[in-house]
Order: C-alpha cells, then sequence, then structure tokens
C-alpha cells in the first residue's frame, strides 16, 4: 500500500511538472525569437525572465530592445533589466530614459539612470532635456504664445519709455532638472531684470546707444538660480522708443494740482460768503436789538409821568 501511495504521489508530481513544463514551453514559444535576439547580442536576458514579463503583464519586447540599446552602447553596467522592468510597471517610458542616457554619455554629460529615471517619472522629457544640454535652446522674451503684450516696458529715468524684445539662450541644467523652475519662471525673471535695467538708466538714450547695458545687468542678477536651465546669453532682439511717461506724469500731476487749487478756492469763497452771511445776520440781530431798545423808552417815558418823577417840560428840555 505504501509503494502504491508512493508511485502515485510521483505521478502526481510528474503530471504537475509536466504540466508546467507544458505551459512554460507555449509561453516561452512566443518569446523564443525575443530570447534568441537577446542571447545573440549579449543581452544576457533569460527565458525564465521572459515569462516572467509576461506574466508582470510587461511587453517583453520593449525590455529586449532597451537591453541591446544599452549594452551596445556600453551601459550594461549602468542599468539592469530588474531596473528596467520596475521602471515599466511605475509607468515611465523605459526606451526614452536608455536613449538619453545614450545620448548623454556620447555628449560627456554625467547622467546615471537613478537621475534620468526619476526625471522621466517627474513628467519631464529626459531626452529632450538632454539634447538641450547639448544644443541650446532659444526662447522669446516675453513669450508671443503665452503672453498678451508684445514687448517689456520700461520707462528710463528721464520719463522715457522703452518697449523691448529679448531673445534668451538657455541650455537644461541636469542637476536642476527635479524640482527646479520651469521655462515660465525664467521668462518672468528676465522680463522683470530687463524693465528693472531700464528703469536704472539715467536716460532712454544710453539704452539706444547700448542695449547691451540691459543684457549684461540681466545676467549679473544670476536668474538662472534654483531653475532648471542655465541661461547661456541675452540677447536685445528689439527695442523701441515710447510714451513719454514723465511729460505725462507731469501734465496730469498739474492738471491734479489745478483741480485741488480750484477746491481749495472754491472752499474759502464758499467761507467768506458764509462769514458774509452771518455778518448780514448779525447786523439784522442787532438792528432788531435797536429797535426793540428804542421801542422801550415810551414806555419808559409814560411810567416816569405816572410816577410824577418827570414833568413836561423836563420832558421837552
Amino acid at each position: 500500500m505504501d509503494q502504491t501511495f508512493s508511485e502515485i504521489l510521483i505521478m502526481a508530481l510528474t503530471g504537475i511538472f509536466l504540466l508546467v513544463l507544458l505551459l512554460f514551453l507555449i509561453m516561452f514559444a512566443s518569446v523564443a525569437s525575443l530570447w534568441f535576439r537577446a542571447m545573440v547580442s549579449r543581452a544576457k536576458i533569460g527565458p525564465i525572465q521572459l515569462v516572467v514579463m509576461k506574466l508582470k503583464r510587461i511587453d517583453p519586447r520593449v525590455i529586449v530592445d532597451t537591453r541591446i540599446n544599452a549594452v551596445q552602447a556600453g551601459l550594461a553596467n549602468e542599468v539592469t533589466t530588474s531596473e528596467m522592468e520596475s521602471h515599466v510597471l511605475a509607468g515611465g517610458n523605459v526606451q526614452l530614459v536608455v536613449r538619453a542616457m545614450i545620448v548623454a554619455q556620447r555628449a560627456r554629460i554625467p547622467l546615471n539612470w537613478d537621475t534620468a529615471s526619476a526625471i522621466d517619472l517627474a513628467g519631464r522629457n529626459v531626452l529632450e532635456a538632454v539634447q538641450t544640454s547639448v544644443k541650446t535652446k532659444v526662447i522669446d522674451c516675453p513669450d508671443p504664445q503665452r503672453s498678451r503684450r508684445p514687448t517689456l516696458d520700461g520707462i528710463a529715468r528721464d520719463g522715457i519709455q522703452l518697449k523691448a524684445r529679448a531673445r534668451v539662450t538657455v541650455r537644461t541644467n541636469i542637476g536642476q532638472l527635479i524640482g527646479g523652475a520651469t521655462e515660465e519662471t525664467v521668462i518672468a525673471r528676465v522680463g522683470e531684470g530687463i524693465v528693472s535695467a531700464i528703469g536704472s538708466c539715467e536716460t532712454h538714450k544710453d539704452v539706444l546707444k547700448n542695449p547691451m547695458l540691459i543684457a549684461k545687468a540681466v545676467l549679473a542678477k544670476g536668474l538662472d538660480s534654483q531653475t532648471a536651465y542655465e541661461i547661456v546669453s541675452i540677447d536685445i532682439a528689439d527695442i523701441d522708443v515710447g510714451d513719454n511717461v514723465g511729460a505725462r506724469l507731469q501734465e496730469d500731476q498739474a492738471e491734479a494740482d489745478k483741480r485741488i487749487a480750484r477746491a481749495h478756492a472754491e472752499e474759502r469763497r464758499a467761507a467768506a460768503v458764509a462769514e458774509e452771511q452771518e455778518m448780514r445776520a448779525l447786523t439784522q440781530e442787532n438792528q432788531a436789538e435797536v429797535v426793540l431798545a428804542e421801542a422801550e423808552v415810551p414806555k419808559s417815558l409814560a411810567e416816569s409821568y405816572r410816577r410824577g418823577l418827570l414833568r413836561a417840560g423836563d420832558s421837552n428840555s
């Protein structure tokens, strides 16, 4: 009986093993060509890894192609197959990350897998960032697609308005790409710096004579601090003379002073009229008191006659 049970157990285990082996062979059949490519390319991806990828719902073709590219570019030790799988499961674009690392290696830009994958998962285009580090990017300031105002308007100390447009040449700062300020911040800082630089000039003629004064003043402020870009140069593309804001402000101030003077004069006139009316009222009041006093005189005379204190001759005298 024990022998029969052992035989049954062995047969059951053998059946399970054969079933698992059959399932493995069926799944491996769909990735056999990928395994052969990886083996020929020395990508070192085993058949079990490929089957496990399918079980994880990872496209093995993406991992194999990316791994082959990394090996051919000399990045075999920089990134492992497991790291690629983890990045895909996290929602990243593993092909884009490896391409960025290849470009960075060719351009001698330090970029490891951790940094590149973090940039990709942060929602940035890591390949574009590396390409911008190699090849500079030009930003219009102000950006015509984002700003309603076509120019940067500043006022020199002599009151003349200047309208400027600038072109900012930048390259990506890989170290600040994660958490660094974006392109909008660079545009805003440069615009603020140009307006401030125009305002610090004594006359608008100084700016028209040498527009590079503005660029030098802006570059000296270090506006690319804590941003994802490094400012290479700032070029003033165009600068025009606007309104005489100082004269207009003086005119407005003079008009305001005139209105204030008129208000004060009207106030004084109203006060004078009120005082005149008060004096007239006081005069009439005094006249009324005189009339009342004159009205008391006959009464006093009559009372004196009645008491005999005054005779007719005395009153005539």
